[in-house]
């Protein structure tokens, strides 16, 4: 099959669309996506070149996704006043997987030239995440842990960094999934809380977190065609799942979407739409989230709670 914009082979169908791309309007469509998602977002704010350039910290760890975010937004920014793209790396003390992904991570800051810095869960925490899998003393999910763990130091240290924007990978694949699970669980306060950090809704602050707004710059492209990009352009993506990973609920959404988007394409594109539209009303009516907050007595942080969810669990690790 020939692309529908020229003469070339295809290497991709999108169902949900109908196109046939080869691979150079592939890769611009990806591209284009991303920016689109920047300007939608109003990520830069104004078009005046700023005195000093705004810091954009990306959550980068190795993986297909936060590679293909950093190299699109350095093609997009590298010779741009108003971005600096700085990569933020979390080891989180699993043998065998951070230690390989890292090496990705190293490998991409350096070839094309951003700052790059790593920060580690035992560092941090005094925990290393297979030591907290072991022990399991709120019999969790590992995600369940390492997902607090990890907000709490990408948030930190973009405050600490200046950044003005934390940039996440978060895929279309991601978004659907988040968003029906919220959905089927009847979460209304974390469907609106979803919806601020998915829309560039700067102005609320979830449990734990220092104030820097999140974005999402690739989640208007389904994870297929990200993996499809990291290899095409020839990223040094680490695409390995978590030996942890252990998020039953979420595979079984995954697998439904999956099964969803096969029979019916452009199923995912219709959640978010939906839900965003949703995610707004939900937001405006629960109005002001922050007016409930208070300071974590054992580390400062935001929290609705006397102690915040990080540090209860770290307690709770530190007993056994």
């Amino acid at each position: 099959m020939n692309c529908t914009k020229c003469d070339r082979e295809a290497v991709m169908h999108a169902a949900y669309s109908g196109a046939h791309l080869c691979e150079a309007h592939f890769l611009e469509s990806v591209e284009r996506r991303v920016r689109k998602r920047v300007r939608e977002d109003s990520l830069l704010g104004g078009e005046a070149i700023p005195e000093d350039p705004e810091t954009w910290v990306i959550g980068l760890s190795g993986g297909k996704d936060s590679v293909v975010l950093t190299h699109i937004l350095h093609e997009t920014f590298e010779r741009d006043p108003r971005v600096e793209l700085v990569g933020l790396t979390i080891h989180e003390g699993i043998e065998g997987y951070r230690d390989k992904s890292l090496e990705a991570c190293v490998d991409l800051a350096e070839e094309i030239g951003i700052r790059h810095e790593v920060v580690t869960y035992e560092e941090e925490f005094g925990v290393r995440m297979d030591e907290v899998v072991e022990n399991d003393p709120e019999n969790m999910a590992a995600c369940a842990y390492c997902g607090v763990f990890r907000r709490d130091v990408l948030s930190r240290y973009a405050a600490e960094l200046g950044a003005d924007k934390l940039l996440t990978g978060h895929n279309l694949d991601d978004e659907a999934q988040t968003a029906l699970m919220n959905f089927l669980e009847g979460d209304v306060a974390q469907i609106a809380k979803h919806f601020d950090a998915s829309l560039g809704s700067f102005g609320q602050r979830n449990e734990g977190e220092a104030f820097v707004p999140r974005a999402k710059p690739l989640r208007d492209v389904p994870e297929k065609e990200v993996a499809l990009y990291a290899h095409l352009a020839d990223l040094p993506a680490h695409i390995t799942e978590c030996p942890h990973s252990s998020e039953a609920y979420r595979g079984e959404i995954q697998r439904l979407l999956y099964d969803l988007e096969e029979n019916h394409p452009g199923t995912r594109h219709s959640i978010m739409a939906g839900y965003e539209e949703l995610g707004e009303i939900v937001s405006e009516a629960l109005g002001d989230r922050n007016a409930d907050l208070r300071e974590c007595t054992e580390c400062g942080s935001t929290t609705t709670r006397e102690i915040c969810r990080k540090c209860s669990l770290l307690e709770a690790i530190e007993a056994v």
